[in-house]
C-alpha cells in the first residue's frame, strides 16, 4: 500500500507543518517566521512558499509539486497528489484501496489489472475474465457466446464441431457443406461410411436386398443393382446346376466357371460325360436323349 505523508507524519521524505511560536528565519529566504506557517523537514525551517519551490516532491502523474498544503502518497520512491492516485484504466480512486504499480509508472485497480492480464477472446477480443464460461480449442480461447458456426452464426458453445482451416462449422452446415452424399439415401455421410465403385454409402444403407443384413467387410456379390450376401445369393438368386442340383456361386469357393447349354446351366466340375465320368468343360460332347455324352461314349451304347 502506498504510505500516507504530510500533515505531521511519520516516515520516509516526511515533513512536519505547524505555526511558529519562537523566533526561526526560512531556512532558504531568511524571512522570520514567527507567527507565520512553516514546514519542518530534515531538521530545517523553511516558510510554505520556499517549501513548494524547493522541498516539495513531484507528483508521478501530474507533474505538480505536492505542496505542504496538500495530501501526498508514495510508493517506491514515487509519489502522488491523493487525487491523482487513481486507477489509470478507470480512474477509481485508489487510496486505501489495493492496486499494482504496472509499466510507466502507471496504477491499476485489482479489477484492471485481472481484465488486462486475463486471455482474450479469439470472437470479440475482449478479456475472459476468471468465471466466465468459454471454449478453449488449440490454445485459442472464446467466451462461450463467441463461438459461431462459421456459416451460419449460430451459437456452437459447448456442442460438436469441425474445424477447417480458420473456421469452424456446426454439424449441420458441415453435413451440407462438405460431407460426401450416400448413393442410395441421398444424405449427408457425416461419419464412417464405405466406398463401392466409387461412390460412397451409409454403412447401413449398403445391405443384402433380400435379408438386409448389413455388407461392408463381407463378402457379397451384386446383380443388377442389387447386392446380396453370399447365403441370399445361393437361395434366391443362383442357377441351380444340372448335375449335383446346388447353386452355381461364380465366385465364391470351388466353381468360379459355368457351363451352360440350352436352357441349363453346370458347375464347369459337373460337366462330364454320364457314362465314363470325363470332364467335358471346353471339350466336344454329345447331348442324347438329354443327357450329356463325350464324343465317343454314343457309339458304345
Amino acid at each position: 500500500m502506498p504510505w500516507l505523508g504530510g500533515g505531521g507524519n511519520e516516515g520516509p521524505g516526511s515533513y512536519t507543518v505547524g505555526t511558529m511560536s519562537e523566533r526561526f528565519d526560512c531556512h532558504y529566504c531568511r524571512d522570520p517566521l514567527q507567527g507565520k506557517k512553516y514546514v519542518q523537514k530534515e531538521g530545517r525551517h523553511c516558510c510554505v512558499k520556499c517549501f513548494d519551490k524547493f522541498c516539495a516532491n513531484t507528483c508521478i502523474e501530474c507533474k505538480k509539486p505536492i505542496g505542504a498544503d496538500s495530501k501526498e502518497l508514495h510508493f517506491k520512491n514515487r509519489y502522488w497528489h491523493d487525487s491523482c492516485f487513481r486507477c489509470f484504466k478507470c480512474y477509481t480512486s485508489l487510496v486505501n484501496e489495493p492496486f499494482m504499480l504496472r509499466e510507466n509508472n502507471k496504477v491499476w485497480c485489482s479489477n484492471c489489472t485481472a481484465a488486462e492480464d486475463a486471455p482474450r477472446c479469439k470472437g470479440c477480443f475482449k478479456p475472459i475474465i476468471a468465471g466466465d464460461q468459454n471454449v478453449e480449442y488449440k490454445k485459442m480461447v472464446w467466451h462461450k457466446d463467441c463461438f459461431t458456426c462459421s456459416q451460419c452464426k449460430q451459437v456452437i458453445g459447448s456442442g460438436s464441431f469441425f474445424p477447417k482451416g480458420d473456421d469452424f462449422y456446426c454439424v449441420s452446415c458441415h453435413e451440407h457443406k462438405f460431407a460426401k452424399t450416400c448413393a442410395k439415401c441421398k444424405n449427408p455421410i457425416t461419419s464412417g461410411g464405405l466406398t463401392y465403385q466409387e461412390q460412397p454409402w451409409h454403412s447401413e444403407c449398403f445391405i443384402c436386398s433380400n435379408c438386409k443384413k448389413q455388407l461392408g467387410g463381407k463378402r457379397f456379390t451384386a446383380v443388377e443393382d442389387q447386392f446380396y450376401c453370399v447365403e441370399c445369393y445361393k437361395e434366391c438368386v443362383a442357377k441351380k446346376c444340372a448335375g449335383c442340383k446346388n447353386p452355381i456361386t461364380a465366385g465364391f469357393g470351388r466353381g468360379t466357371s459355368v457351363v451352360n447349354y440350352e436352357d441349363e446351366s453346370w458347375h464347369d466340375y459337373c460337366f462330364k460325360c454320364t457314362k465314363c465320368a470325363r470332364g467335358l468343360a471346353n471339350k466336344r460332347f454329345v447331348c442324347h436323349n438329354g443327357k450329356i455324352y463325350c464324343a465317343e461314349c454314343p457309339k458304345r451304347l
